[in-house]
């Protein structure tokens, strides 16, 4: 009976994302971050902010990085910006894939502006671009394409349907920071791009933050002044504003954090590789690695199978944690009852089918073959 009891007690589980441990490897960095910022007395729009948004903008290298509360946030306030500007103006459409996290169509009907909702492609899980042209119409204004799980969605196509009905393509960056599409990182393809730093992204603050990022000087103008009440200057406000600017505190931490982004984005590549040439089981559909590897950072490794439930279950009781993203589309929310209609059977297809399996870029090898051990052994 001792032993049973021993041997249930050092169970270990294998996390979907050990945030706690990957922030442990900077500790004392991120605590010195943290003092200087308790000890400078400022703590809103302060040097640590200013100098993230440097060394970002030369990081991706992009003329403006402006730091901001979140993910979502950055989104809402490109759009809020192009409103401002006369670009955009109520009821006018955005394209936008079908199977995003919901962030992204919120952005844009928070802005009292019209998602439509395109299919992915089911290879790269990413925006059918094919599909895009047939779904324009003569309110159609841009394109927000999203990387999701880390692939870079992008292509000479993209471009010319752009420039041939005069849209703008703004990037939906949250998932995908650090990804490389012909010498130029993702967050700086298109007229705007929204990066999110929620903990959990390839590059987490400690907390809430993100970052808009464009090569548009007068849009980076506005959007500065929008994030901060309308004002550039304290009390004096040249348009209707919000209250969305990054914390001093996380600026400090993403300071720290931006030194390893490639490193940790390249042990995602090697542990993504690894479950593609390991992994063998006939039900499970592996994502497509690309040719150019520098295209994904992984933040999520996605697999696909009839049985997700079953496998989830499975895996749950080999004390391994897996997620899905995202177990319901969003046409399919209650927040969106008016798309609930519409009939897109692709992306229903992979929101019933997806499973999300650890890529901490802290796994070691024994932890990631006991992953590929399970899932090879994984019966219907």
């Amino acid at each position: 009976m001792l032993l049973i009891v021993i041997l249930i007690y050092n169970r270990i589980m294998i996390n979907f994302l050990d945030i706690k441990n990957i922030n442990a490897q900077y500790v004392a960095e991120l605590k010195s971050a943290a003092a200087e910022v308790i000890e400078s007395g400022w703590y809103i729009h302060g040097p640590k902010v200013i100098e993230f948004e440097n060394r970002l903008q030369t990081f991706l290298g992009v003329r403006n990085a402006i730091g901001v509360s979140n993910g979502l946030d950055a989104l809402r306030l490109i759009f809020k910006a192009y409103i401002q500007e006369g670009f955009l103006q109520e009821d006018d459409e955005i394209i936008v894939p079908a199977n995003t996290y919901i962030a992204s169509i919120l952005a844009i009907t928070d802005n009292h502006l019209t998602p439509i909702l395109v299919e992915p492609d089911l290879k790269t899980y990413n925006l059918d671009v094919k599909l895009v042209e047939k779904s324009l119409t003569s309110r159609t204004r841009a394109i927000l394409v999203v990387h999701l799980y880390g692939r870079i969605c992008w292509s000479e196509d993209l471009e010319a349907i752009a420039r041939k009905y005069n849209l703008k393509i703004i990037e939906d960056n949250a998932q995908s920071i650090g990804a490389v599409w012909k010498n130029k990182y993702s967050g700086t393809l298109g007229d705007a791009a929204g990066n999110s730093f929620y903990p959990g992204k390839n590059l987490g603050a400690l907390g809430d933050a993100g970052a808009v990022t464009t090569d548009n000087d007068k849009l980076s103008f506005l959007i500065r002044a929008i994030a901060n009440y309308g004002s550039l200057k304290k009390y004096y406000n040249e348009c209707l504003g919000l209250n969305c600017r990054l914390d001093e505190i996380q600026a400090a931490f993403l300071n720290v954090k931006l030194n390893y982004i490639q490193k940790e984005n390249q042990s995602r590549r090697l542990i993504a590789k690894y479950y593609c040439e390991n992994i063998s089981n006939p039900q499970i559909i592996l994502p497509h690695y690309p040719d150019n590897e520098l295209e994904h950072v992984w933040h999520l490794f996605v697999i696909r199978t009839k049985n997700r439930d079953k496998l989830q279950n499975y895996l749950k009781s080999k004390d391994i944690e897996t997620l899905i993203h995202y177990p319901i589309p969003p046409h399919q929310q209650k927040a969106y009852r008016n798309l609930n209609n519409l009939n897109l059977k692709i992306t229903q297809a992979i929101h019933e089918t997806v499973l999300s399996i650890p890529i901490s870029p802290i796994l070691n090898k024994a932890e990631l073959d006991k992953i590929i051990d399970c899932i090879n052994k994984f019966e219907k």
